[in-house]
């Protein structure tokens, strides 16, 4: 059993928040984070440009997920909370050198202005020099 101890706030990527909505396994440490935003103890900031790549993995049968889970979760769990894509975070996405496709680099972008670890199973992006994941 991990000793790990989560943080008070994270941000999800898409991928993580499905695999928690779709009830998959996560990794140890994600699970205890999203359990923590369950209890209400740990802030999950799930990036506006996440719902759209949700919409369209739903619309192409890749997924089970759809904006109806995302909204249901956003009205019962204060802890997930929407963050909107503003100019701030595409400045900041200007700045990812390592993160060459667009979408991730706008998830990527949100936690580092933000300053928070992300939640993501996306190897390329836990070796990015620019933000700290966890998964």
């Amino acid at each position: 059993m991990s000793q790990f101890i989560p943080a008070a706030e994270y941000v999800a990527d898409t991928v993580a928040l499905v695999v928690y909505l779709e009830k998959r396994r996560l990794g140890t440490d994600s699970q205890a984070i999203f359990d923590s935003a369950e209890n209400l103890n740990t802030i999950i900031y799930l990036p506006a440009i996440i719902f759209a790549e949700i919409l369209y993995l739903s619309e192409k049968g890749r997924i089970s997920t759809n904006l109806r889970d995302v909204k249901k979760l956003l009205q019962t769990n204060p802890n997930f909370r929407e963050s909107p894509l503003t100019q701030s975070i595409i400045e900041t996405a200007a700045q990812i050198t390592d993160i060459p496709e667009l979408h991730d680099r706008l998830i990527f972008a949100t936690a580092r202005h933000l300053n928070l670890e992300l939640i993501t199973t996306d190897a390329n992006i836990q070796n990015s020099a620019f933000v700290k994941t966890v998964w």
